[in-house]
């Protein structure tokens, strides 16, 4: 849904990467975080990162196989169901003022003016 709103707010590939950059980063993260998971699967970090929405479909599954709390499962599922309604909210308001704004460069002031738009 994130990338919908920028696909939405931007008028050709070139405009997006600028935007597209802060939703991939924490994909890219989780997998570095994955890959350390392997080494030390107990850590705060990979607790953390298998919690934190963005990352969590990445490193909890690489936590899985250690032995992983059914409350902490239960947990980062919670917190990602949660992430992507209010992303998906939010990325239907972004679309509905950015598809309008055709010829218009949008920058992330722009995105949130747009969240914040009644």
């Amino acid at each position: 849904s994130l990338f919908a709103a920028i696909g939405s707010a931007v008028e050709n590939e070139g405009d997006s990467s600028q935007l597209q950059l802060p939703v991939t980063i924490p994909l890219i993260l989780g997998f570095f975080v994955a890959l350390y998971a392997f080494k030390a699967p107990e850590s705060s970090l990979v607790f953390w990162a298998s919690m934190f929405p963005f990352t969590s479909p990445i490193v909890m599954l690489a936590r899985i196989p250690f032995g992983v709390a059914n409350w902490e499962i239960i947990l980062s599922i919670g917190l990602l169901v949660a992430t992507f309604v209010v992303c998906a909210w939010a990325s239907a308001k972004i679309y509905k003022v950015g598809i309008l704004m055709y010829g218009k460069k949008s920058t992330f002031k722009d995105l949130w003016k747009w969240l914040k738009m009644k």
